[in-house]
């Protein structure tokens, strides 16, 4: 159990002291004690007007019984005096029958469209279920069909029977105008305690909390416990800002920190497992990194901004090579491309199909280049699909080396490529060893890796290496960016330090 640490209030000096040091007058200390009587504004009405819109939601699902029902017996030393005990408790217990039980679980979800009987909740609350069930406040309760979910976003879309009952809806708001230290309001399913209303603030905005490709969290405090899930957290108009999906506890309670996605996001999800039971997103088929101080002056970049392609999938939208590993992507579409997380969520907002332009600083230029986008669906098969040839053993000549920045460099041949083990699509100079403690280890560089550019020229042996760095120091760099391949490929840059 964890300690709490109480902070004791600031003692109040008696009223009368401070009149008789003419530090107040009465009649500030009298209307303060009244505000102070009434307390907060109520939210009694909100409340009540919203509440018939959540929902409760009961899932089960089969599970393997085992080969037996029955709870196995206690495993006691031998000769134990307990054995007698446990023998004769046990002893009449009927065997159960074999066969698959039922597994339960709750959570929350509101409904959007009363006329369609259309119901969002969270993924993981109705993941693997066999049958859904919708619970609401009166003890009425509608079976629901899942139209569609998306795991990237945790979200799930359901449909229940409307001419059965009547329904009451919640519109979406927009998440973007809320503002740090807002009045929210969440109502969901903690526990199981179905129509618990809690209130808080937003805490902070574009929380990342490694969930997904696409975090982007309202953190609010107000209190969201296990159930709350898929629940909708409001605004004080009653609109859905955030759908409530995560929290952080090392009790399992609520501490005050709650993660809700945002409506912004949240609504074109929706609408798309609406339309077609799946997602449609828009896809670029590039890999990125992250654009670092070291990267941003090394390609004479005023600030680290934006996201750096360290590669193109191969017969993706950008495979015709009007975008190129280097390249650092600072807007996309009209939209500003401020970090690395920025881009994926960007992306994937726009349609299929849609020409956007796509400013990218190259070799320290700014160039525009127009692409069409794909699928991003599609793009994940093909990239997975990507194979890579083996490659054929080989002798070969003595190599020429060299050693910089704590890296053994050696023109790469097929000998060390099987050493390796070094696909055929890989070109540049191999890195043989690293020094311990050297500008190259700190950075994650190993042996096996190969250097494919320095500073966005390609290098073949190491002397076009060493020429390079000798290049850069002379242009009063303090840094060299390398790109690296993989044994497999997979690209990457690296800056290293050259003072």
């Amino acid at each position: 159990m964890f300690p709490t640490k109480i902070l004791r209030a600031t003692r109040v000096a008696p009223v009368a002291a401070l009149i008789a040091l003419g530090g107040l007058s009465s009649a500030p200390v009298i209307l303060a004690q009244e505000a102070r009587a009434e307390g907060p504004a109520s939210v009694a009405d909100l409340a009540e007007r919203l509440a018939g819109a959540v929902v409760n939601i009961s899932t089960s699902r089969s599970t393997d019984g085992g080969a037996s029902g029955r709870v196995p017996l206690p495993k006691l030393p031998e000769g134990s005096p307990l054995q007698e005990f446990f023998d004769d408790f046990f002893q009449d217990e009927p065997e159960q029958e074999q066969g698959p039980r039922q597994a339960q679980s709750l959570g929350s979800g509101f409904v959007i469209d009363a006329e369609e009987g259309i119901v969002v909740t969270n993924n993981h609350v109705i993941s693997g279920a066999d049958e859904i069930v919708v619970n609401f406040t009166d003890g009425g309760k509608l079976d629901a069909e899942l139209l569609g979910v998306d795991t990237k976003t945790d979200l799930a879309v359901l449909k229940i029977d409307p001419s059965k009952r009547k329904l009451q809806d919640v519109p979406f708001g927009d998440s973007d105008k809320m503002r740090i230290g807002d009045w929210v309001m969440a109502i969901g399913n903690p526990f199981g305690l179905g129509g618990t209303v809690t209130v808080g603030i937003v805490s902070a905005r574009n929380r990342e909390i490694g969930s997904g490709p696409y975090d982007d969290f309202i953190q609010t405090d107000a209190a969201i416990n296990r159930g709350n899930s898929g629940g909708p957290l409001f605004n004080m108009d009653g609109e859905v800002i955030g759908i409530n999906t995560a929290i952080i506890s090392p009790t399992g309670g609520s501490i005050g920190i709650g993660f809700s996605i945002p409506s912004a996001l949240a609504i074109k999800v929706v609408d798309q497992l609406r339309e077609f039971g799946e997602t449609r997103r828009g896809w670029l088929g590039v890999r990125i990194q992250e654009v670092t101080d070291e990267i941003a002056e090394s390609l004479g970049m005023g600030k680290a901004m934006g996201a750096m392609v360290s590669g193109v999938i191969e017969g993706g939208p950008v495979d015709d090579g009007s975008i190129q590993p280097g390249d650092v992507i600072v807007e996309f579409d009209g939209k500003a491309v401020d970090n690395v997380r920025e881009l994926p969520r960007i992306v994937a907002e726009s349609p299929v199909g849609k020409e956007v332009d796509v400013v990218v600083v190259r070799k320290g230029e700014e160039e525009t280049v127009r692409v069409t986008l794909g699928r991003l669906e599609d793009g994940e098969k093909l990239a997975s699909a990507e194979t890579k040839t083996d490659t054929p053993a080989g002798e070969s000549e003595a190599v020429s080396s060299a050693a910089v920045l704590g890296m053994h460099m050696a023109t790469l041949d097929d000998q060390l490529r099987e050493q390796f083990e070094i696909t055929a699509d890989v070109s540049g100079v191999v890195i043989t060893k690293v020094d311990e403690g050297s500008p190259a280890s700190t950075k994650g560089v190993a042996a096996g890796d190969v250097i494919v550019e320095i500073a966005q020229a390609t290098v073949s042996t190491p002397k076009e290496a060493l020429d390079r760095l000798e290049e850069l120091k002379g242009q009063g760099r303090r840094n060299a960016l390398l790109m690296l391949a993989s044994k497999n490929g997979e690209l990457r840059f690296v800056t290293l330090r050259m003072d």
